[in-house]
């Protein structure tokens, strides 16, 4: 008689938290609807809340979707390319253009302030996953695949960069030229965002494809982050911040992506 019990799944192949990432994506959602309601110090702190739930939803998505060892992977690799990237151009201006740190954000690291590499960590992975998920049914995605999460990563910067900047939290010394309608940005740094952007996805790309072990949990809860940081955040900079180009462009670079969703979704 053949026994209809059901297996027990192994423990190492349960997700013990399977909503963390799913509480700390929309707490990423609640506190950047509360960015440009507030200002001074109180916006400083939503800033920093923010980047750190960001960057708690990418280590807890990236280890519950496929495994310790590729969250604890992402966590060391993205925080070690983005000090190196973000060092570089603080001390020669490559590739970024030369610019400097204001004293709001802390405590630093070879000059680099904690919180910036920790809001790579934010864009990084959410980037990836959505390249991941768009050429998921090609039959060799990787360059791809690395090609579309470096554009996503540097095109959330053309409108987180803005913002920051109005937020004194760094200044350019050349801002132009920069695209039009941003005029606080130079195009360097979008040069420098596509260049850091194709050295880390590369890497990333590598690391996942040699640690994952994939588990039951999706990565919904990234790609919300990502969505919300980015159209969320145009619509807050045309709305509320007073930063009508960065929307605008915002708006514009998420075209070609939601164009590309949209035929994956229908397939």
């Amino acid at each position: 008689m053949t026994s209809t019990v059901a297996r027990t799944p192994p423990v190492a192949d349960r997700a013990p938290v399977p909503w963390l990432p799913w509480a700390l994506a929309l707490g990423v959602v609640a506190t950047a609807i509360a960015y440009p309601l507030t200002d001074g110090g109180a916006r400083d702190a939503v800033s920093w809340t923010i980047v750190l739930l960001g960057t708690g939803v990418t280590v807890s998505a990236a280890t519950l979707s496929r495994g310790w060892r590729t969250g604890l992977g992402v966590l060391l690799l993205v925080g070690a390319v983005a000090v190196l990237f973000e060092a570089l151009g603080l001390a020669t201006g490559f590739p970024y253009g030369e610019y400097t740190y204001s004293d709001l954000l802390g405590p630093t690291l070879l000059g680099v302030p904690f919180l910036v590499p920790l809001a790579w960590l934010m864009m990084a992975w959410p980037s990836w996953v959505l390249a991941a998920w768009l050429t998921r049914r090609l039959a060799r995605p990787r360059v791809v695949r690395v090609l579309v999460a470096a554009y996503v990563f540097a095109a959330w910067d053309v409108v987180l960069d803005p913002q920051l900047v109005q937020a004194g939290y760094w200044r350019w010394a050349h801002p132009e030229p920069g695209l039009p309608g941003i005029d606080t940005v130079p195009l360097t740094n979008l040069g420098g965002w596509l260049l850091a952007g194709l050295v880390l996805m590369t890497l990333l790309d590598l690391l996942v494809t040699r640690t994952a072990r994939p588990r039951r949990t999706g990565d919904a809860a990234p790609l919300l982050v990502l969505a919300w940081m980015t159209l969320g955040g145009a619509l807050a900079h045309a709305g509320w911040l007073g930063l009508p180009g960065s929307a605008v462009w915002g708006v514009v670079l998420a075209l070609p992506v939601l164009a590309a969703v949209a035929v994956q979704a229908r397939r």
